[in-house]
């Protein structure tokens, strides 16, 4: 072959082309590799698995709520009460997120025509943690509703209380549960949707308290991790631990409902008892 002689050198003879980052995303349920703009056309349901993704709290209200609906009390935001430092302070974790956007997102509208107050739980903002805005939004929003003899809605997804607030972000729980429970005694009817993930103590507190529960299908469920319960029970788990089906076989909540068919389903529970 000495008749033979490159032009140029370190030619790659099958080069390989890098798919876009963000057009392709995998599946952390089944594996499957998914096409994102078809995903997010399907509300991000995998149509492999029908595991759903995370959403941001817009496109829940958009799926939930009827078209015209008002944001409330969004002028209640997280603030450094602690003055905490780790590896990076709380103040400037809160810097270099948008001012507007608080774990919980609230809002006052109508679901096939019947007023509602909806909470949204925003996992994008430091996990969805409960922090003391949180826990004033929601309860702020109990009070309205309870204003309003109107139905509450909170969906959940969250990792849990904010370790950034300590105490103060534990003391949120019993806050929320404290109006929950004077709702309830009014009559009012809470409504709670748990999402992938529902964690920590939404799950020991306001996530589990509700009148009806519904749940994402195959959405994570649960109050401390596989692993801590694992070395602490020094038992293999079930499969399906600590998922959505597994919670409403043994009685947790009381059905699983597809995100397509989410607002449907809450429009028959305020039917019956609203």
């Amino acid at each position: 072959m000495s008749w033979f002689t490159r032009k140029k050198q370190n030619i790659n003879q099958n080069p390989k082309k890098d798919l876009p980052s963000d057009l392709w995303i995998k599946c952390p349920n089944c594996g499957e590799i998914l096409y994102i703009p078809e995903l997010e056309a399907n509300n991000s349901i995998c149509h492999h698995c029908n595991f759903h993704f995370p959403i941001t709290s817009e496109r829940y209200k958009e799926i939930i709520l009827d078209e015209k609906s008002d944001s409330i009390f969004s002028e209640i935001s997280s603030v450094d009460i602690l003055s905490f430092k780790a590896n990076k302070s709380y103040e400037e974790i809160l810097k270099n997120l948008p001012r507007e956007k608080e774990a919980v997102d609230c809002f006052f509208g109508k679901v096939e025509g019947q007023n509602v107050v909806l909470c949204i739980m925003n996992f994008k903002f430091i996990g969805g943690s409960m922090g003391s805005a949180v826990g004033e939004k929601i309860s702020k929003s109990i009070n309205l509703a309870n204003d309003k003899n109107c139905p509450l809605i909170i969906l959940c997804q969250s990792g849990g209380a904010r370790m950034q607030e300590g105490a103060l972000s534990l003391m949120q729980l019993s806050k929320i549960s404290t109006h929950l429970a004077k709702f309830s005694n009014n009559g009012g009817l809470y409504i709670s949707i748990l999402t992938y993930p529902t964690t920590g103590g939404v799950t020991a507190s306001f996530g589990m308290q509700a009148d009806i529960t519904i749940a994402e299908p195959k959405a994570l469920i649960g109050f401390a991790g596989q692993r801590v319960i694992k070395q602490t029970t020094n038992q293999e788990l079930p499969d399906h631990f600590q998922t959505a089906e597994f919670l409403k076989d043994k009685g947790f909540i009381d059905f699983v409902a597809d995100r397509n068919n989410l607002k449907n389903n809450i429009s028959k529970v305020l039917e019956v008892l609203s």
